[in-house]
């Protein structure tokens, strides 16, 4: 099987996808746009052959790098990234190379948070008020029927960078003078925690695990803020946010796919469905799936992709919790005494890339145990300022 990997060694803990693949006898073939002796060792090990593009962003270069992998190896099986911000170029090299899984046909009702809202409505679901407004006078109109305060998003947009929340006119003025020049929805501002829905399914739509988080405060105020975060994989899902992602997973005929679904839950166990992402969660979530389950999850991918289906199966033996810290903060323990003040519960820490580190911090610990009180008192210690 012929399988290209779009930037393989990015970010460091994706490279896992390559070995698997490997291991389970594909063609592991790459594509990015970094010199050759720049991919790590274990991974240019990994990979069957590479091939180097001056720019991601031009497209008929990429078009050339799979031509030239299907003139050598024959026709390209599957072409991922796991990363949305490729996910519109995947859709076109698999519609035009006629490759199994998303193509340009559904793509935008993917990735463009007003479409979504459709298919939600479609699934039986109701999601929050929100329309894309492409002016002063239609964004207050949308304000005036919903109120203050609304969320402005990306129609279109990966992450919550330049998102705004808008409580007065003021703000709304400056929103749309400092905002980028795409396209925006606005959305009813809903004071509710947002809880996730996120998995694997298999190449038959079949659900291979679940798991659900949960955030101490919000991404977009997080970033906004630029403070710190953490956030835990439940042992448990309420059923009717279960019954929900599995809605949208049938809705949106998803197969052989990550996928990251955001709702916000009322205390009467109501959820309304916000987003869909159609890849696995970002920083080190895919590694907490394997610390909260006792599994791989990169070898359940690769199973997947490969055979359609996995013996693998998530138990959630345990709550898992990331901890985020920003260099900036002055904390009470520094990260010596962090990494050993919790002997029990640490599994693992890391540097953070910095085009991630404005939501989940430039450090990253991840904790787990069978109980979740243990986790929010050394997520609390962790993050006490100095």
């Amino acid at each position: 099987m012929n399988i290209v990997l779009i930037s393989p060694h990015f970010p460091p803990n994706f490279r896992n996808f390559t070995f698997r693949l490997r291991d389970n006898g594909a063609n592991v073939l790459g594509i990015a746009d970094v010199h050759y002796d720049q991919i790590p060792e274990d991974v240019r090990g990994a990979l069957t052959e590479y091939y180097r593009v001056e720019n991601m962003h031009d497209y008929d270069q990429i078009v050339r790098a799979l031509g030239y992998y299907t003139h050598r190896y024959g026709k390209i099986d599957r072409i991922d990234s796991h990363n949305e911000y490729w996910l519109e170029t995947e859709a076109r090299l698999r519609t035009d190379f006629n490759i199994d899984g998303v193509k340009v046909d559904v793509i935008d009702n993917m990735k463009r948070k007003s479409l979504m809202k459709q298919v939600f409505i479609d699934a039986g679901l109701k999601p929050a008020r929100g329309r894309v407004c492409l002016d002063e006078a239609e964004t207050f109109a949308f304000i005036e029927e919903v109120g203050y305060p609304v969320v402005a998003k990306p129609d279109s947009g990966v992450g919550a960078a330049k998102t705004y929340k808008l409580e007065n006119p003021d703000q709304v003025r400056h929103y749309l003078a400092d905002k980028l020049h795409v396209d925006y929805i606005l959305e009813e501002f809903i004071q509710e925690p947002i809880v996730t829905f996120d998995g694997l399914v298999d190449a038959s739509g079949e659900l291979v695990f679940s798991s659900s988080l949960r955030y101490s405060k919000g991404v977009m105020e997080t970033v906004n803020e630029n403070s710190d975060i953490y956030y835990y994989f439940s042992r448990t899902i309420e059923p009717r946010l279960e019954a929900a992602g599995k809605a949208i997973l049938k809705a949106f005929d998803l197969k052989a796919r990550f996928f990251h679904f955001e709702f916000f839950m009322k205390d009467n166990g109501e959820v309304i469905p916000l987003e869909v992402n159609m890849r696995p969660p970002g920083g080190l979530t895919l590694d907490m799936f394997n610390f909260a389950n006792n599994f791989d999850c990169y070898k359940a991918w690769a199973d997947v992709i490969m055979y359609g289906h996995t013996e693998i199966s998530g138990q959630r033996d345990f709550h898992v919790i990331y901890v985020s810290r920003k260099d900036w903060i002055p904390y009470q323990l520094s990260h010596e005494e962090v990494v050993v003040s919790f002997p029990e519960l640490m599994v693992y820490n890391a540097r953070i890339e910095d085009v991630f580190s404005a939501a989940i911090g430039n450090h990253g610990y991840v904790l787990r145990s069978p109980d979740l009180g243990p986790l929010i008192q050394a997520a609390e210690r962790i993050h006490a300022r100095a």
